[in-house]
């Protein structure tokens, strides 16, 4: 269990991630000098280079979009540069990338980003700059939402990659896509010019979500923990009908793939930071306010409090709560994570989106009265967080271009690269896990100067979108 009473207060992890800055610029330059873009995306780190691997190229919009967090953190124009460079040369395709579900890691990290510095006068306004933002946001909003599947109770999901069966738990957080494209006030069309409402299929998809991979401790299967994330839930694509927990990355459909965790945590507090923004009349379409936050909340709720319950003392969880190896490990939940063990690697990306997750998630609910319950949250994130601005996960050494070191990407395939002696893959790095990190650090750094409170949505529009459309 994470160890609450170790979150240092928040003014004093200021130098260590300003110290953080420093080698991120470093290292975003080193991938931005040496990689090219046209041969693939960079995904993980193999003897501290990055390298690709090819399943989908969803790691492009964390390189690119790294650059422009660093300078939104440092002020440091040349990133400015480079992010807005290569976003514009290189993103367009992912806009109209119709076999992914990825378009909230893609697109919001660049496109999102770059717009809202505009908004927030952190970049000179132009107007045609902004109109082709918003215009790739609005198209990446509505290809996102072409990927649907109905199920037989009514609702419906994004599918992933692996076709209409399949419901990914990674996908919650990719919903700030549609989310922007509502709130820039796009409407798709389907078939016969029927209209398409995002907002509808954000909500359908997080009711999905939130029913069918996220566990409550009622009985479900003989492995229903509360809090409890599988990875991906199989339907049947003839008549939507529910199958069975799947795993694509993870150990097993019964255990928790803990990176897919973590998506679940932050997607769920991020969406309802955003539902927060809307009137009443707009979501009185999809339930109504009460019955949507109080949906969003109960996963958010049992996936966090399960992250703190089942994560070593640091914050820092191993890559799968019921991989084999830890019953070679002892009482590993009472002591910090042991990256270098001789049985399962850990998986600090996890640790740097589910951090996010729980600071976001505390702070809602300290912000809606209930102090103790976001408290608790809210220093788990920190323990986690500091974790990471520390040895061994920062990566300071400039000849390493990753940036949090001990991230995984697909143990159970092997593709993690594991040191000579060593029988575990440890001391690399993901383009994710150090996206993350960056955006993590971003969102205390800005609580900490009282900067404006960081958020997907801050686009510069009020919601616009027409609220009676079909799902």
């Amino acid at each position: 269990m994470i160890d609450l009473s170790a979150a240092r207060p928040l003014e004093s992890l200021l130098p260590a991630i300003e110290r953080m800055w420093q080698a991120s610029g470093v290292k975003i330059a080193a991938i931005g000098d040496r990689f090219d873009p046209n041969e693939g995306a960079p995904v993980h780190t193999v003897k501290g280079k990055y390298a690709t691997r090819s399943w989908t190229d969803w790691t492009h919009g964390f390189q690119f979009g790294s650059a422009v967090l660093q300078f939104d953190a440092t002020g440091e124009q040349r990133f400015l540069e480079m992010g807005k460079r290569d976003t514009l040369e290189h993103m367009p395709t992912h806009v109209g990338s119709f076999g992914v579900h990825d378009h909230g890691f893609n697109n919001v990290s660049t496109f999102g980003n770059l717009l809202r510095l505009m908004s927030e006068g952190r970049i000179p306004e132009n107007d045609f700059e902004r109109e082709y933002y918003e215009l790739a946001l609005k198209l990446a909003g509505a290809v996102q939402a072409y990927r649907w599947s109905t199920t037989s109770d009514g609702t419906g999901y994004v599918y992933s990659f692996n076709g209409p069966h399949s419901l990914f738990s990674d996908t919650i957080r990719t919903m700030r896509s549609m989310s922007v494209a509502h709130l820039l006030g796009y409407e798709p069309r389907g078939e016969q010019d029927e209209p398409i409402s995002l907002l509808g299929r954000v909500i359908d998809h997080a009711r999905a979500t939130a029913k069918y991979n996220v566990y409550y401790g009622e009985g479900r299967d003989g492995y229903d923990i509360r809090g409890r994330v599988v990875h991906e839930s199989i339907f049947n694509p003839v008549n939507g009908v529910y199958r069975c927990p799947s795993t694509q990355q993870g150990y097993s459909p019964f255990t928790t793939w803990t990176r897919g965790l973590a998506w679940v945590m932050l997607g769920y507090a991020e969406q309802l930071e955003f539902i927060e923004t809307l009137d009443d009349d707009v979501l009185k379409a999809f339930g109504g306010r009460q019955d949507i936050v109080d949906m969003m909340e109960r996963a958010a709720d049992a996936s966090c409090d399960f992250y703190v319950r089942y994560t070593p003392t640091c914050g820092i969880p191993y890559w799968d709560t019921g991989a084999p190896g830890l019953a070679h490990m002892g009482d590993y939940l009472d002591r910090p994570a042991e990256p270098f063990n001789d049985y399962e690697p850990v998986d600090s990306s996890a640790a740097a989106i589910a951090a996010q997750g729980l600071l976001r998630f505390g702070h809602y609910l300290k912000r809606t009265g209930r102090d103790e319950q976001g408290e608790r949250y809210w220093n788990a994130g920190i323990v986690a967080l500091q974790t990471m601005l520390d040895t061994p996960y920062l990566s300071t050494d400039p000849e390493h271009e990753g940036l949090l070191l001990h991230s995984v990407y697909h143990w159970p395939r092997r593709w993690d690269a594991v040191p000579d002696n060593a029988t575990v893959a440890c001391n690399e790095a993901t383009m994710w896990g150090d996206y993350h990190l960056r955006e993590v650090a971003l969102y205390v750094q800005r609580l900490i100067k009282a900067e404006p409170y960081l958020t997907f949505y801050d686009v510069g529009r009020s919601t616009g979108a027409p609220v009676g459309a079909a799902r």
